[in-house]
């Protein structure tokens, strides 16, 4: 225990540096979580909205709560969605995840 404190004192007196280390280690960390986390998700939320703005009727989606359907209307920010016979939902335009329409293609191309 009085390691420690010994060890603090002699910490305690020495003079402290200018800093810049301590902020170009900052700088540093700051560039690499840009670069790893917040630049993809910015990428990842542009693509997700040119898809979103780019759906037409007919193309078949999934919606956030995981409703499978085909785009029977756009109007606005809202989408009405054809699920299943005449059952048809008006869901907002944020909450389609994905554009099943493009992978179909590709998926029947693999069989």
């Amino acid at each position: 225990m009085m390691n420690i404190v010994l060890q603090a004192a002699g910490a305690a007196a020495q003079p402290a540096g200018s800093g810049w280390g301590m902020i170009l280690m900052l700088g540093a960390m700051f560039l690499v979580m840009y670069l790893f986390m917040i630049r993809p998700q910015r990428q990842q939320q542009k693509k997700l909205e040119e898809m979103r703005n780019s759906l037409k009727k007919g193309d078949k989606v999934i919606t956030a709560g995981g409703i499978y359907g085909t785009v029977a209307e756009i109007d606005g920010n809202t989408i009405l969605v054809k699920v299943d016979g005449d059952v048809k939902i008006r869901v907002d335009k944020s909450s389609i995840n994905k554009d099943m329409s493009a992978e179909q293609p590709a998926q029947n191309d693999k069989k």
